[in-house]
């Protein structure tokens, strides 16, 4: 993607659905609770399928073009991105935020700025697979493969949830997916979970000042219903690939009897795509169950390498920051593939501390991947509740990628699960297509 000719201007919100330019400011970005300047090469063109909004009570801070100096925009309300899949970002838009001002929902607030007529942000394509780009999406496509299984599996209310709840309402891209056929099948399973995640996008308490984007599960599915629509998918869509464990439901891994006794029953029946589980790793045993079963990946999701941070925002049940290691240290024991679902938060991430427990993370579990995914929280609110006032200085997201990648050049970036043609294959080539 093409750089600005120079620093972006500032965005800023009327409060009534339009977005201006301020050409006396610069934007700029935020890592932790800092607002600070943004090197040129951080921006790229906003890709598509990314998002501006308003950040009510807020106002966004530039650098003075005449001055230098930086200051409050004082013309509207900050602006932020959503950037989409397979983009990380690298810095928060900065802004300062009133005393009255309401809870951001749960979406990522990545900067945001304007120049040469289109809209930049600071954000780096990490992961060249196109299973969860816009324009690939027909909707009409998309609806009448929703009526076609839901004809052809009446009676599966996991079927059913994935089309009314996942698809028509949500429209989860993986669900998208699989009602046309092809790539990556989400598999719901557990109405329960052993952790109580901030910020949690299924249950949220009622006395909280977030609200969860999706509602949870509601029932536990059978073994059948899971065999009975996922076989086919493995069959017959291209890089073929299930996941239990989505962001609709609980922790999958209390569900690991059932899931045992589906994987075995799948494999009965065909021997094609790759089975994998998106998790909290809370429970090594039921790691180990499942791969003896037959589980190809993991993915365990952790918005630290660092125990303490790891569990003051995961607030666990009945396990430990340990025993996430230890799930990643088993599927390595039988040749599995891991990654890591790491929630990017610039100004904590890339830490001098947390990039030293990621190291070693990397190094005990013999991890195969990192899909470095967007933090998608209220920066104010995370830290105010994580209780952190003062954080190191930050070597920035980018750097610490680069110095991740040149300790460990066998490890993998990206942002999805791959497919068993890209983990036994080409992995930087065989994308969805």
């Amino acid at each position: 993607m093409p750089m600005p000719s120079h620093s972006p201007f500032l965005l800023y919100s009327d409060g009534q659905g339009n977005i201006f330019e301020d050409s006396t400011l610069y934007a700029i970005g935020r890592a932790g609770w800092d607002a600070i300047p943004v090197p040129e090469e951080n921006w790229i063109s906003l890709p598509d399928g990314g998002n501006l909004y308003e950040l009510p009570g807020r106002k966004g801070i530039g650098i003075d073009v005449l001055t230098g100096e930086m200051r409050l925009c004082d013309k509207g309300w900050a602006v932020a991105a959503f950037i989409p899949p397979a983009h990380t970002g690298t810095f928060m838009a900065a802004y300062e935020t009133a005393p009255d001002a309401p809870t951001l929902p749960l979406f990522c607030y990545t900067a945001a700025g304007w120049c040469d007529g289109e809209f930049y942000v600071t954000a780096i394509r990490i992961e060249q697979d196109i299973r969860q780009e816009c324009a690939g999406y027909d909707a009409v496509k998309i609806e009448k493969g929703v009526e076609k299984l839901m004809s052809s599996y009446p009676n599966n209310r996991l079927v059913n949830h994935l089309a009314e709840k996942c698809c028509r309402t949500y429209t989860c891209p993986a669900a998208r997916n699989f009602f046309i056929g092809r790539w990556e099948c989400p598999v719901p399973t557990s109405p329960a979970c052993n952790a109580n995640c901030m910020g949690c996008i299924s249950f949220q308490p009622e006395e909280e000042t977030i609200i969860s984007t999706q509602d949870r599960l509601q029932f536990k599915p059978s073994a059948e219903e899971i065999v009975e629509f996922t076989v086919p998918h493995l069959m017959n869509a291209p890089f073929p690939l299930i996941s239990f464990g989505q962001g609709c439901e609980g922790e999958p891994l209390l569900m690991w009897e059932t899931i045992r006794e589906s994987i075995k029953e799948i494999r009965k029946h065909t021997d094609k795509g790759s089975i994998n589980i998106n998790t909290n790793g809370s429970m090594p045993k039921a790691v180990r169950a499942l791969c003896e079963a037959g589980l190809d990946s993991i993915r365990v999701s952790t918005n630290s390498a660092q125990k303490s941070w790891y569990e003051k925002y995961y607030r666990p049940n009945n396990y430990q920051f340990e025993d996430i290691i230890e799930s990643l240290c088993v599927m390595n024991e039988f040749d599995r593939w891991s990654s890591i679902n790491y929630f990017v938060f610039p100004g904590m991430t890339d830490t001098e501390s947390e990039y030293e427990a990621l190291r070693y993370l990397i190094k005990e579990s013999n991890l195969k991947m990192i899909q470095w995914r967007n933090f998608n929280i209220d920066p104010d609110w995370y830290l105010g509740r994580m209780g952190i006032s003062e954080i190191e200085e930050p070597l920035g997201v980018i750097n610490v990628m680069n110095m991740i990648r040149d300790e460990f050049p066998k490890l993998k970036f990206g942002y999805f699960n791959p497919p068993i043609e890209r983990i036994i294959g080409n992995f930087e080539k065989d994308f969805a297509h």
